[in-house]
């Protein structure tokens, strides 16, 4: 995996509480480009710290028209995830659909409940093959002569 500044909407950021968006957004330059079509894309979670004991994150891939990512707010992908299943080291990564992305500004959103409720974490929105958790593979066509 190869992380860029460019695509990183969270360094070391504590999420604490209800909807809490990342401190940075990923600028599509206009709100017509779809970095989804062509290329599969995903927002990848790495804790920083482990999430707090009982909770539940809901880990959401969203869209703005603003870069705080608070105006025409879209939810593209989401996952709930217990805290257990955040531990420090572990790679969440929320697909997102192709032919979503119709706002210029994407970035990430935590939603915690119950238990200690905080999540620290890096997150980066990039092509899903990137990734190490996602493997692709050539088509194989076998042909019978």
């Amino acid at each position: 995996m190869q992380f860029d500044k460019e695509n990183q909407v969270s360094n070391a950021q504590a999420f604490t509480g209800t909807a809490t968006v990342s401190t940075n957004s990923f600028d599509k330059g206009t709100a017509a480009r779809d970095l989804s079509m062509g290329r599969r894309m995903a927002m990848l979670v790495l804790p920083t710290v482990a999430a707090g004991a009982g909770s539940t994150h809901t880990l959401e891939v969203i869209q703005a028209t603003d870069s705080a990512l608070t105006v025409s707010v879209d939810i593209l992908a989401s996952v709930s995830v217990l805290a257990a299943g955040l531990p420090v080291g572990a790679k969440i990564e929320i697909p997102i659909p192709q032919g979503v992305m119709t706002k210029r500004y994407v970035g990430f959103r935590n939603t915690s409940t119950g238990g200690t409720t905080t999540l620290t974490a890096d997150v980066y929105l990039m092509p899903q093959d990137e990734i190490d958790l996602f493997r692709s593979f050539p088509k194989v066509n076998i042909a019978s002569v």
